[in-house]
Protein backbone atom coordinates (compact mmCIF):
# COMPACT_ATOMS: atom_id res chain seq x y z
CA UNK A 1 0.00 0.00 0.00
CA UNK A 2 1.53 3.17 -0.77
CA UNK A 3 2.12 6.47 1.35
CA UNK A 4 -1.08 8.16 2.37
CA UNK A 5 -1.53 10.65 4.63
CA UNK A 6 -4.76 12.52 6.38
CA UNK A 7 -4.98 15.73 8.42
CA UNK A 8 -7.63 16.02 10.64
CA UNK A 9 -8.79 19.17 11.81
CA UNK A 10 -5.07 20.31 12.24
CA UNK A 11 -5.03 18.20 15.02
CA UNK A 12 -3.87 14.72 14.37
CA UNK A 13 -1.85 13.12 11.02
CA UNK A 14 -2.22 9.89 9.93
CA UNK A 15 0.15 8.26 7.77
CA UNK A 16 -0.92 4.83 6.44
CA UNK A 17 1.56 2.48 4.59
CA UNK A 18 1.61 -1.12 4.06
CA UNK A 19 -1.80 -1.83 6.40
CA UNK A 20 -0.52 0.39 9.46
CA UNK A 21 -1.70 4.02 10.36
CA UNK A 22 0.74 6.46 12.20
CA UNK A 23 -1.52 8.45 14.16
CA UNK A 24 -0.37 11.38 15.98
CA UNK A 25 -1.34 13.79 18.32
CA UNK A 26 -0.12 17.34 16.77
CA UNK A 27 -0.14 20.01 18.72
CA UNK A 28 3.07 20.13 20.28
CA UNK A 29 3.03 23.85 21.35
CA UNK A 30 0.71 22.71 23.68
CA UNK A 31 1.53 19.55 25.09
CA UNK A 32 -0.99 17.66 22.10
CA UNK A 33 -3.54 18.72 25.32
CA UNK A 34 -7.28 17.99 24.41
CA UNK A 35 -8.97 21.02 22.78
CA UNK A 36 -12.46 20.89 21.35
CA UNK A 37 -10.92 20.55 18.22
CA UNK A 38 -8.98 17.57 19.73
CA UNK A 39 -11.88 16.03 20.96
CA UNK A 40 -13.07 15.76 17.34
CA UNK A 41 -10.28 14.70 16.12
CA UNK A 42 -9.86 11.97 17.51
CA UNK A 43 -13.06 11.18 17.44
CA UNK A 44 -12.93 11.52 13.10
CA UNK A 45 -9.65 9.70 12.86
CA UNK A 46 -11.02 6.58 14.98
CA UNK A 47 -14.09 6.42 12.38
CA UNK A 48 -12.00 6.71 9.51
CA UNK A 49 -9.68 4.63 10.21
CA UNK A 50 -12.37 1.91 11.32
CA UNK A 51 -13.52 2.01 7.69
CA UNK A 52 -10.33 1.37 5.95
CA UNK A 53 -10.27 -2.32 5.22
CA UNK A 54 -7.03 -2.22 4.53
CA UNK A 55 -5.92 -1.77 7.87
CA UNK A 56 -3.63 -4.25 9.90
CA UNK A 57 -2.47 -2.19 12.53
CA UNK A 58 -2.23 1.59 14.37
CA UNK A 59 0.50 3.38 15.98
CA UNK A 60 -1.02 5.97 18.29
CA UNK A 61 1.95 8.75 19.55
CA UNK A 62 2.22 12.36 20.21
CA UNK A 63 4.58 14.94 18.52
CA UNK A 64 6.67 17.11 20.66
CA UNK A 65 7.63 16.69 24.14
CA UNK A 66 4.71 15.12 24.86
CA UNK A 67 2.46 11.95 24.51
CA UNK A 68 -0.95 13.92 25.96
CA UNK A 69 -0.88 16.21 28.84
CA UNK A 70 -4.68 15.80 29.64
CA UNK A 71 -6.99 18.50 29.33
CA UNK A 72 -6.59 22.04 28.15
CA UNK A 73 -8.47 24.24 30.92
CA UNK A 74 -8.57 27.41 28.29
CA UNK A 75 -10.23 25.98 25.69
CA UNK A 76 -12.06 24.43 28.49
CA UNK A 77 -13.96 27.43 29.95
CA UNK A 78 -14.38 28.65 26.59
CA UNK A 79 -16.43 25.37 24.80
CA UNK A 80 -18.20 25.54 28.33
CA UNK A 81 -19.43 28.90 28.04
CA UNK A 82 -20.37 28.53 24.18
CA UNK A 83 -23.45 26.98 22.77
CA UNK A 84 -21.36 26.63 19.77
CA UNK A 85 -19.05 23.43 20.40
CA UNK A 86 -20.15 19.80 20.43
CA UNK A 87 -20.86 19.14 24.00
CA UNK A 88 -18.13 16.66 25.97
CA UNK A 89 -21.42 15.49 27.88
CA UNK A 90 -23.38 15.18 24.83
CA UNK A 91 -24.14 11.44 23.20
CA UNK A 92 -22.48 10.74 20.14
CA UNK A 93 -25.12 9.48 17.98
CA UNK A 94 -26.46 6.78 19.58
CA UNK A 95 -23.44 5.07 21.15
CA UNK A 96 -22.81 4.26 24.33
CA UNK A 97 -20.30 6.76 25.01
CA UNK A 98 -20.66 10.48 25.36
CA UNK A 99 -17.97 12.98 22.89
CA UNK A 100 -15.19 12.42 25.17
CA UNK A 101 -15.09 9.30 26.16
CA UNK A 102 -15.39 8.18 22.56
CA UNK A 103 -12.35 10.36 21.82
CA UNK A 104 -10.66 7.10 24.29
CA UNK A 105 -13.48 4.36 23.19
CA UNK A 106 -13.12 4.70 19.58
CA UNK A 107 -9.64 3.32 19.56
CA UNK A 108 -10.68 0.66 21.97
CA UNK A 109 -13.11 -0.69 19.62
CA UNK A 110 -11.14 -0.31 16.13
CA UNK A 111 -11.29 -3.28 15.05
CA UNK A 112 -7.12 -4.09 14.49
CA UNK A 113 -4.18 -3.87 16.98
CA UNK A 114 -3.96 0.03 18.39
CA UNK A 115 -0.41 0.28 19.54
CA UNK A 116 0.13 3.36 22.15
CA UNK A 117 3.67 4.75 21.74
CA UNK A 118 4.10 6.92 25.38
CA UNK A 119 6.49 9.75 25.95
CA UNK A 120 6.67 12.88 28.37
CA UNK A 121 3.75 13.53 29.79
CA UNK A 122 0.18 11.53 29.54
CA UNK A 123 -2.11 12.75 31.66
CA UNK A 124 -5.60 12.73 32.72
CA UNK A 125 -7.08 12.09 29.52
CA UNK A 126 -3.79 11.62 28.01
CA UNK A 127 -3.59 8.64 30.53
CA UNK A 128 -7.09 7.68 29.34
CA UNK A 129 -6.09 8.09 25.82
CA UNK A 130 -2.81 5.64 26.49
CA UNK A 131 -4.81 3.18 27.74
CA UNK A 132 -7.52 2.58 25.19
CA UNK A 133 -5.01 1.21 23.48
CA UNK A 134 -4.18 -2.97 22.94
CA UNK A 135 -0.91 -2.16 24.22
CA UNK A 136 1.65 0.52 25.18
CA UNK A 137 5.24 1.20 25.16
CA UNK A 138 6.35 3.80 27.56
CA UNK A 139 9.47 5.32 27.53
CA UNK A 140 11.28 5.30 31.21
CA UNK A 141 11.00 9.06 31.62
CA UNK A 142 7.36 9.52 31.10
CA UNK A 143 5.72 10.97 33.67
CA UNK A 144 1.92 9.41 33.99
CA UNK A 145 -0.96 10.37 36.07
CA UNK A 146 -4.78 10.09 36.72
CA UNK A 147 -4.79 13.51 37.40
CA UNK A 148 -8.18 14.64 37.79
CA UNK A 149 -8.52 14.18 41.34
CA UNK A 150 -6.46 17.45 41.10
CA UNK A 151 -8.97 19.39 39.34
CA UNK A 152 -12.10 18.21 41.90
CA UNK A 153 -13.49 15.78 38.98
CA UNK A 154 -13.08 11.80 38.31
CA UNK A 155 -11.80 10.05 34.92
CA UNK A 156 -14.49 10.10 32.81
CA UNK A 157 -13.12 9.25 29.53
CA UNK A 158 -13.62 5.12 30.11
CA UNK A 159 -10.16 5.47 32.44
CA UNK A 160 -12.30 4.24 35.83
CA UNK A 161 -13.18 0.61 33.13
CA UNK A 162 -9.76 0.68 31.50
CA UNK A 163 -8.21 1.17 35.00
CA UNK A 164 -9.18 -1.94 36.27
CA UNK A 165 -8.48 -4.25 33.89
CA UNK A 166 -5.29 -3.03 33.69
CA UNK A 167 -3.90 -3.03 37.55
CA UNK A 168 -7.06 -4.37 39.31
CA UNK A 169 -9.21 -2.31 41.76
CA UNK A 170 -6.92 -1.82 44.45
CA UNK A 171 -4.43 -0.02 42.49
CA UNK A 172 -6.90 1.47 40.19
CA UNK A 173 -8.91 3.03 43.81
CA UNK A 174 -5.37 4.03 44.63
CA UNK A 175 -4.24 6.49 41.61
CA UNK A 176 -7.42 7.62 41.17
CA UNK A 177 -7.76 8.87 44.89
CA UNK A 178 -4.15 10.07 45.04
CA UNK A 179 -3.44 11.47 41.48
CA UNK A 180 0.10 10.76 41.60
CA UNK A 181 2.43 10.85 39.11
CA UNK A 182 4.12 7.38 38.26
CA UNK A 183 7.18 7.36 36.17
CA UNK A 184 7.03 5.18 33.12
CA UNK A 185 9.12 2.34 35.02
CA UNK A 186 6.77 2.29 37.81
CA UNK A 187 3.39 2.31 34.99
CA UNK A 188 5.08 -0.74 33.14
CA UNK A 189 5.75 -2.16 36.67
CA UNK A 190 1.87 -1.50 37.53
CA UNK A 191 1.00 -2.67 34.55
CA UNK A 192 -0.08 0.47 32.99
CA UNK A 193 2.61 0.18 30.45
CA UNK A 194 3.05 -3.25 28.44
CA UNK A 195 6.69 -2.66 27.48
CA UNK A 196 9.33 -0.14 28.98
CA UNK A 197 11.34 1.53 25.76
CA UNK A 198 13.61 4.16 25.21
CA UNK A 199 12.51 4.51 21.33
CA UNK A 200 8.50 3.67 21.89
CA UNK A 201 7.70 4.97 18.34
CA UNK A 202 10.17 3.12 16.76
CA UNK A 203 9.20 -0.16 19.28
CA UNK A 204 5.46 0.18 18.35
CA UNK A 205 6.02 0.80 14.63
CA UNK A 206 8.01 -2.47 14.69
CA UNK A 207 5.67 -4.25 16.43
CA UNK A 208 2.70 -2.81 14.13
CA UNK A 209 5.03 -4.23 11.33
CA UNK A 210 4.96 -7.75 13.14
CA UNK A 211 1.26 -7.97 13.12
CA UNK A 212 0.50 -6.33 9.34
CA UNK A 213 1.89 -9.55 8.13
CA UNK A 214 -0.46 -11.89 10.22
CA UNK A 215 -3.47 -12.62 8.68
CA UNK A 216 -6.37 -9.82 9.19
CA UNK A 217 -8.78 -11.72 9.90
CA UNK A 218 -7.55 -14.05 12.67
CA UNK A 219 -6.31 -9.96 14.22
CA UNK A 220 -9.48 -9.23 14.18
CA UNK A 221 -11.34 -12.27 15.40
CA UNK A 222 -8.76 -12.16 18.02
CA UNK A 223 -9.38 -8.85 19.38
CA UNK A 224 -13.20 -9.26 19.41
CA UNK A 225 -12.70 -12.34 21.52
CA UNK A 226 -10.31 -10.73 23.80
CA UNK A 227 -12.27 -7.18 24.25
CA UNK A 228 -14.47 -8.82 26.18
CA UNK A 229 -13.23 -11.63 27.96
CA UNK A 230 -12.89 -10.11 31.30
CA UNK A 231 -17.34 -10.03 30.86
CA UNK A 232 -17.95 -12.66 29.87
CA UNK A 233 -19.09 -16.30 31.81
CA UNK A 234 -17.43 -19.04 30.73
CA UNK A 235 -20.15 -20.81 28.14
CA UNK A 236 -20.90 -17.14 26.41
CA UNK A 237 -16.58 -16.86 25.97
CA UNK A 238 -16.11 -20.49 25.05
CA UNK A 239 -19.53 -20.19 22.30
CA UNK A 240 -17.56 -16.98 21.04
CA UNK A 241 -14.27 -19.10 20.31
CA UNK A 242 -16.32 -21.97 18.41
CA UNK A 243 -17.90 -19.27 16.03
CA UNK A 244 -14.62 -17.18 15.54
CA UNK A 245 -12.48 -20.51 14.78
CA UNK A 246 -15.42 -21.70 12.78
CA UNK A 247 -15.65 -18.97 10.28
CA UNK A 248 -11.66 -18.80 9.88
CA UNK A 249 -10.86 -22.66 9.29
CA UNK A 250 -10.68 -23.36 6.07
CA UNK A 251 -10.59 -19.63 4.73
CA UNK A 252 -8.60 -18.11 1.63
CA UNK A 253 -6.54 -16.02 4.69
CA UNK A 254 -6.38 -19.00 6.93
CA UNK A 255 -5.10 -21.53 3.96
CA UNK A 256 -2.76 -18.40 2.94
CA UNK A 257 -1.34 -18.69 6.38
CA UNK A 258 -0.22 -22.24 6.15
CA UNK A 259 0.81 -22.21 2.77
CA UNK A 260 3.30 -19.22 3.29
CA UNK A 261 4.62 -20.63 6.40
CA UNK A 262 5.60 -23.75 4.51
CA UNK A 263 6.52 -22.73 1.66
CA UNK A 264 8.69 -19.82 3.69
CA UNK A 265 7.40 -16.58 2.09
CA UNK A 266 5.61 -13.58 3.03
CA UNK A 267 2.28 -14.25 2.63
CA UNK A 268 -0.44 -12.76 0.71
CA UNK A 269 -3.32 -11.94 2.32
CA UNK A 270 -6.98 -10.55 1.01
CA UNK A 271 -8.74 -7.58 2.82
CA UNK A 272 -11.47 -8.23 5.15
CA UNK A 273 -14.91 -6.97 4.24
CA UNK A 274 -16.23 -3.70 6.21
CA UNK A 275 -18.09 -6.27 8.53
CA UNK A 276 -15.46 -9.04 8.95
Amino acid sequence: MADHEDRIRDRITISRRDGIADVRLDRADKMNALDPDMFTALVESADLLAKDTSLRAVVLSGEGRAFCAGLDFASFEAMAGSSDEPSQLGDTGGRITHYAQQAVYGWTELPVPVIAAVHGHALGGGIQLALGADIRFVHPEAKMSVLEIRWGIIPDMTGTQQLVDLVGIDVAKELTFTGRTVSGVEACQLGLGTHLSESPHDDAMAMATEIASKSPHAIRAAKRLLADVARLDRAEAFERERAEIGQLIGSPNQVESVTAFFEKRPANFTDPEIND
